[in-house]
């Protein structure tokens, strides 16, 4: 074979291409999703959310100003669902049936900010403890009375708190006592509203509001029951609580401490009713100052030198 043909020889192998069926068989194989291990693994991270929600802690967003100062329409905040123990509303969707009694419970102490569902109803109240198993409660034009003695109270300076949507300071609950819109000297519009600070026997004390005079402001004397707790709203003319009948919204008297879901701890954050779920600028506009953080445990004063019970 003379050098020629060699060349020729070379460059014929050199032009053979390997057929398309045989470079695809080369390539690995691109796995397909594995859909059901998608689905389980989504499954077990909306489990490990409703479990934290259920019993450890789940926000709660405050719908009404029954609360108010301290709350406020708007405000979201963390409720911890372990510190009474569980019972059957301690899961979010009150799946379990009803039953009496804790799992680890104990009583709340007086003062704590609780969540509570309503005898007969699904939906969760926010409330004040006031009153534990034993005692009595009466109130009396506006004054509370815990077994037999008047709740220490205090004048406090007016509350100003910014007129907004979700705080508009007219309309039901407001135009029976007056107008309480005043213009600030930054030439907003503020709801000035007179506070009072009530103490507990332990020194733990609390600010409420006393609009002036309401159905609530008398309550005979009851003797709080065993393992139930009297509750009260901190805006004192406008909350649905122990003082008022089921069939006024409120909650018949003392609940049992199985409907309490849990305990008040701080804000979050705080929106003003301005924003839209299309507008993604307004939820940062919304945004309230100044509320982010604020604890909602009582204050402690010195225990006056008779004691508390």
């Amino acid at each position: 074979m003379t050098d020629t043909d060699r060349s020729d020889a070379a460059d014929t192998h050199s032009d053979i291409v390997a057929p398309p069926a045989a470079l695809d068989a080369a390539k690995p194989a691109k796995p397909g999703t594995d859909w059901w291990s998608e689905i389980k693994a989504i499954f077990w991270l909306i489990l490990a959310v409703l479990a934290f929600h259920s019993f450890i802690a789940k926000p709660f967003y405050i719908p009404s100003e029954s609360m108010m100062p301290g709350l406020l329409v708007g405000d979201r905040l963390v409720v911890s669902k372990y510190p009474y123990g569980w019972s059957w509303v301690s899961p979010s969707f009150h799946i379990f049936p009803r039953w009496s009694g804790r799992i680890w419970g104990r009583m709340p102490e007086r003062g704590d900010v609780v969540i509570v569902t309503p005898p007969g109803e699904s939906s969760d109240y926010i409330k004040r403890v006031i009153g534990l198993p034993g005692d009595t409660i009466e109130v009396i034009g506006g004054r509370v009375f815990l077994n037999g003695r008047e709740l220490r109270t205090e004048q406090r300076p007016p509350t100003m708190i910014p007129v907004d949507i979700n705080t508009p300071c007219a309309g039901r609950g407001y135009d029976e006592y007056g107008d309480f819109r005043v213009r600030g000297a930054d030439g907003k519009l503020y709801c000035r509203l007179p506070v009072v600070r009530e103490y507990l026997p332990s020194g733990r004390y609390y600010d409420t509001l006393d609009l002036g005079r309401s159905t609530g402001d008398d309550f005979p004397r009851v003797t709080v029951p065993a393992n139930r707790v009297f509750l009260m709203g901190d805006n004192r003319d406008n909350s649905a609580d122990s003082r008022f009948p089921v069939s006024e919204l409120g909650l018949g008297g003392p609940v049992p401490w199985e409907n309490i879901g849990g305990r008040a701890e701080f804000i979050t954050f705080s929106l003003d009713g301005s924003s839209s779920y299309w507008n993604p600028i307004s939820w940062f506009t919304a945004l309230r100052s100044g509320r982010a953080g604020t604890s909602l445990r009582p204050g402690q004063a010195p225990v006056p030198a008779s004691g508390g019970r």
